[in-house]
């Protein structure tokens, strides 16, 4: 065997049927022979005993067959014969793990009683679980003898029939099509670059860049779907909050032996990749580079500051908006139509379709009116509307009561104010650690900046509803009192510091109006930035200061020795206040006398 092994080419390939070595430009031309072989071998019944793999298979031939309770037994060996095909096919997509398995095997041919122990703990299972044609037969009489109303209600759902109860509406209800998605008309309209690479199924590598519920994760799986259907690319998700390098590096050698193999792609979507740290993400660069994979991430944060450079580089940038009023009402308007809810137009006194269900499910019809609130509240999270929609028509519909004795259900209306108490308040998208803290504050800043009252409150507003850490804008506060207000109205410092204070003494929600106090004052207060600028002046001359900086003046030096006034410590200092007018005395080096830094600049000599 080992001289078998070092006489095959470096190039082999090992067939995951026979277990031969082959060329890899020949293996594709194999596996259609030995694939159509096993599957005659499967489909004939004289098998003997020595001939069965391990047990533990997935049943392949043996549930195409028609069984009885005489040829169970039969049929549990017959299945055994079928499953090293299917598990071979699959485990060549898993060079680790189909090392294992085949070794395994090996060793359970060569002892045969454990594997004897296993089938026959198989075959009783399959005796007490598995019934024949006639049980079979039996178990199905009922439901053909069910009286045709059940069988129309079967057919045609009722609204609440429809509702999802165990995932999230907006799971429920995600697109498969481009044309089921809205919102992203600049990305991916008609005649955009992007959307004819993804009808071509030419798919770059990707960084989709969004906030909350803009409709990243669906357009990844809209390319997955299309994908499936046209089995042009296999397509892996992953999450980076829950997948560890090693899973990855697993992924990625399955797209290796699919290329060699099957000459199919693997587009690799990678949830929240801005979680994986930078060295997780260096494991991508070689294989998107190389096209072993396409990737696609998803990422809420910055790419600039979360994703590493070299990975941006080779990868496209995409940016999801959020989604506008009018998308989340296309988005609600396909959802009611889809769960076959009757939307009520404000004029409208009664609904539109009567013969909505059979009389045995309540009529559920929702306010034209409920599903603009939805729309303009869940701030274009298109999760958010749908879940919120999903909240409000679920607890009307619990509260439903039957009218009578035949069972018949009161009509469901849900109203403005059952969508608003299902969402509480607008979805502030606020994030005290990512982009959207540093806009706010800039925009703040910038607002009181321009003596802008009415913007500053605004930006105020949207950091503390958004949860902002009250104490983080007072520190601003203070900061902006001497950069932008500075000498023109000196009291500013001392009102920015007693803000500070008293917001930590009291906290929030209290100490809200003590900085909107604060933020007014600074917006209408006189402005002036020489101190700022004269200090930046400052910094920047000792920077750009070349060689040794200048040694301080003996006249301004501090004497407090014998020795020190010996070698000239003090010596001429003019002691002001001894004098009754101005005094004519140096106070800078003699490289810098007669330097302005208020209207010194760095560029001049």
């Amino acid at each position: 065997m080992a001289n078998e092994m070092t006489s095959m080419p470096p190039d082999s390939v090992q067939c995951p049927v026979c277990f031969e070595e082959f060329r890899s430009s020949t293996i594709n031309g194999h596996l259609d022979i030995c694939l159509t072989n096993s599957v005659t071998d499967c489909s004939s019944s004289t098998v003997t005993e020595e001939s069965e793999p391990p047990e533990k298979k997935p049943r392949i031939c043996a549930e195409a067959a028609p069984r009885s309770p005489g040829v169970n037994k039969p049929a549990v060996r017959s299945s055994s014969t079928a499953s090293p095909t299917s598990t071979a096919v699959f485990s060549m997509f898993q060079p680790n793990k189909s090392k294992v398995s085949l070794q395994s095997e090996r060793n359970d041919l060569l002892s045969g009683k454990q594997t004897a122990v296993n089938k026959k703990i198989k075959r009783s299972l399959l005796n007490e679980t598995e019934p024949g044609p006639a049980a079979a037969a039996a178990a199905t009489e009922p439901v053909k003898r069910q009286p045709s109303n059940t069988q129309k209600a079967t057919h045609d759902l009722s609204p609440r029939t429809r509702l999802p109860i165990d995932k999230p509406l907006a799971e429920a209800l995600r697109p498969n099509t481009l044309e089921e998605y809205f919102g992203q008309s600049k990305v991916i309209g008609e005649q955009t670059l992007l959307r004819s690479l993804l009808d071509s199924q030419e798919i770059p590598s990707l960084i989709l860049w969004g906030p909350p519920g803009c409709g990243k994760t669906t357009l990844a799986h809209i390319i997955a779907s299309t994908s499936k259907k046209k089995g042009t690319a296999r397509f892996v998700t992953l999450s980076a909050t829950s997948t560890s390098t090693a899973e990855v590096r697993e992924v990625i050698k399955q797209a290796q032996n699919e290329i060699r193999l099957c000459k199919r792609k693997t587009i690799l979507f990678i949830d929240e990749i801005h979680r994986f740290n930078k060295s997780q993400q260096d494991t991508f660069l070689p294989h998107v580079e190389c096209g072993t994979v396409t990737l696609i991430g998803a990422t809420t944060e910055n790419p600039s500051f979360q994703v590493n450079a070299a990975l941006l580089s080779r990868c496209r940038v995409l940016v999801l908006e959020k989604l506008s009023v009018e998308a989340m009402g296309s988005i609600l308007d396909r959802a009611v139509t889809t769960l076959g809810i009757t939307v009520l137009e404000q004029d409208q006194a009664n609904p539109k379709h009567q013969d909505q269900t059979d009389g045995h499910e309540p009529k559920i019809y929702i306010e034209q009116k409920a599903l603009d609130t939805i729309a303009y509240l869940c701030d274009g999270d298109a999760r958010a509307g749908l879940n919120g929609l999903q909240l409000a028509v679920q607890a009307q519909v619990s509260l439903a009561r039957p009218l009578g004795q035949d069972g018949s259900f009161q009509e469901i209306l849900v109203k403005e104010e059952h969508v608003k108490e299902g969402l509480q308040r607008s979805h502030i998208l606020y994030d005290k650690a990512g982009e959207e803290h540093y806009n706010c504050i800039s925009a703040l800043h910038k607002s009181m900046r321009g003596s802008h009252e009415n913007a500053s409150l605004y930006w105020l507003g949207r950091m503390l509803e958004g949860g902002e850490d009250p104490l983080y804008v007072a520190r601003r506060l203070v900061r902006f009192a001497s950069e932008d207000v500075g000498m023109a109205d000196p009291s500013a410092l001392p009102q920015a510091v007693s803000a500070f204070q008293a917001c930590h003494f009291i906290g929030m929600p209290e100490c809200e109006v003590i900085l909107a106090q604060c933020v007014v004052y600074m917006a209408r207060a006189p402005k002036s930035v020489d101190i700022y600028k004269a200090y930046t002046n400052v910094k920047a001359c000792l920077r750009n200061h070349k060689g040794p900086l200048p040694p301080v003046p003996l006249h301004l030096r501090n004497a407090p020795t014998k020795l020190m006034k010996q070698l000239g410590y003090a010596d001429g200092y003019k002691y002001n206040p001894a004098f009754s007018g101005p005094v004519e005395q140096d106070y800078l080096p003699k490289e810098l006398l007669g330097t302005n830094f208020f209207t010194w600049t760095p560029s001049d000599p």
